[in-house]
């Protein structure tokens, strides 16, 4: 009983660290501070050596704060109802909140654009492929969606829309204001796109 406590608090505490750990990473990209895992260690509150047991490199630390932020977005997602009412709707709804939620996560974002491997990307990205597939699966199947293209490159172009989205908008090529309409309007014409018989 003793040694299922112990390991409880262990594992508490582990988790506790992993979050500030995260939390601190995430806000020194969000000030454009210099993000190292000394800066994040002194953020957080523990100790760098702490910081390297859970994640030995900063990309490692990066890719698990981004995989956090993913899974954040996709708790948006998933609370638009994908699976209700017409599949071109249902997508509209989706890129409007996928698009609310990476914004606040801007600086993020041109974190991984500059410093993940396009492999540490695509690990990071699985749950949002497999929502915007299932989506596409199922405007496929009742004639809303194309099929003329294959299914696994519309969800990738779809993702990658997305974020080339947030760069014009850090480059200042689209007002923030415009933005989710031009992404919505951009992916719905891709996905519903003329269908050959």
């Amino acid at each position: 009983m003793a040694e299922h406590r112990a390991a409880d608090y262990q594992r508490a505490i582990a988790e506790r660290n992993v979050g500030a750990i995260l939390d601190a990473a995430e806000e020194l990209l969000e000030e454009r501070a210099a993000a190292s895992i000394s800066a994040v260690a002194a953020r957080a509150g523990v100790s760098r050596v702490t910081v390297y047991a859970h994640f030995p490199t900063w990309e490692a630390l990066l890719e698990a704060a981004v995989e956090r932020a993913v899974r954040r977005t996709m708790t948006a997602l998933e609370a638009t109802h994908p699976d209700d009412g017409p599949p071109v709707q249902a997508l509209e709804r989706m890129l409007t909140a996928a698009w609310q939620h990476l914004a606040r996560y801007g600086a993020m974002a041109q974190a991984v654009a500059e410093q993940l491997s396009p492999q540490a990307v695509t690990r990071t990205h699985q749950a949002a492929h497999r929502t915007v597939g299932a989506l596409l699966e199922r405007g496929q199947a009742d004639g809303s969606f194309r099929t003329d293209l294959p299914a696994a490159w519309l969800v990738t172009a779809c993702i990658a829309l997305i974020h080339a989205c947030a760069q014009e908008v850090r480059a200042g090529r689209i007002g923030e204001r415009d933005a989710a309409p031009i992404l919505t309007a951009t992916v719905r014409d891709l996905f519903t796109g003329t269908r050959r018989a």
